[in-house]
C-alpha cells in the first residue's frame, strides 16, 4: 500500500486502556441507571461529552460537558494497566521521518499521559479533541490532519479500531486500516490483529505499507 500520510487513532489502535475505560464508564452508566453493555457500545472513538448525549439525548449539555471533565480528571490521574497494543511503539519508531500525526478524541493531556504510560513514541503532530468541533464519526479531525501534513484524504491511510473511528475515515475519504480483532465487523480496507509485523518504507515521497 503506498500513501502520502498515515493518521493514527490512540486508544485501542495504538495503547490498550479498555480496562481503564471501560471500568470507569460502567461506574458512570450505572450511576445513571443505564446498561452497561449500552454504554460500553456507544463510548469507543467517540468525545465523553458525545457519548453522553447518545446515551442521555434529553440532558443539557452544560451537565455532559461537567461530567466530562470530571471523567478526564480521573482518566489522567488512573493509568494502571495501560500499554501498548502489540507492535505499536515499533511501529511509531519506524515512521519517524514520514508525514504521520495522532487524531484522537481523548483530550491532548489524557492522550499524552496514556502514551507516555504505554511508552509510544508520541508523533509530531497531535490531533486531540481540543481542536476539533465534532467528535468522531465527524471526519473533522482526519481532514485537519491531512491539511496539516499537506496530504489529500486520497493520500491518507487510517489505522483505526472503532466503529466510529472507522466511520469518520470513511466520511473523510480515507483508506482505513482496522486494528484488532472487533475492527473488522465495521468494513476497514484492510485488517491486522495488531500492528506487530507491519512494515513500513519509503519511495520518494510515497510511504509504503506491507502487512503481515
Amino acid at each position: 500500500m503506498n500513501v502520502k500520510a498515515i493518521l493514527l487513532d490512540m486508544d485501542g489502535t495504538l495503547v490498550d486502556s479498555s480496562a481503564v475505560v471501560e471500568r470507569l464508564w460502567t461506574e458512570w452508566g450505572e450511576s445513571h441507571g443505564l446498561d452497561p453493555e449500552r454504554v460500553l457500545s456507544v463510548i469507543h472513538g467517540r468525545q465523553g461529552q458525545e457519548s453522553m448525549a447518545v446515551l442521555l439525548p434529553d440532558r443539557d449539555h452544560e451537565l455532559n460537558l461537567a461530567e466530562n471533565q470530571a471523567m478526564l480528571a480521573r482518566e489522567v490521574r488512573e493509568l494502571d494497566g495501560v500499554h501498548e497494543v502489540p507492535g505499536a511503539q515499533a511501529f511509531l519508531r519506524a515512521l519517524e521521518g514520514t508525514p504521520h500525526a495522532l487524531v484522537t478524541s481523548a483530550t491532548l493531556e489524557l492522550a499524552t499521559a496514556r502514551m507516555t504510560a504505554a511508552g509510544v513514541p508520541l508523533p509530531p503532530l497531535m490531533v486531540s479533541a481540543e481542536d476539533v468541533r465534532n467528535s468522531k464519526p465527524h471526519p473533522e479531525g482526519f481532514l485537519a490532519a491531512a491539511r496539516a501534513l499537506g496530504a489529500a484524504p486520497e493520500e491518507c491511510v487510517v489505522f483505526e479500531d472503532s466503529s466510529a473511528g472507522i466511520a469518520a475515515a470513511r466520511a473523510a475519504g480515507m483508506t482505513v486500516v482496522g486494528v484488532g480483532t472487533a475492527s473488522a465487523a465495521h468494513g476497514p480496507d484492510v485488517h491486522v490483529e495488531d500492528l506487530t509485523g507491519v512494515e513500513v518504507a519509503r519511495d520518494g515521497e510515497q510511504v509504503v505499507l506491507r502487512f503481515p
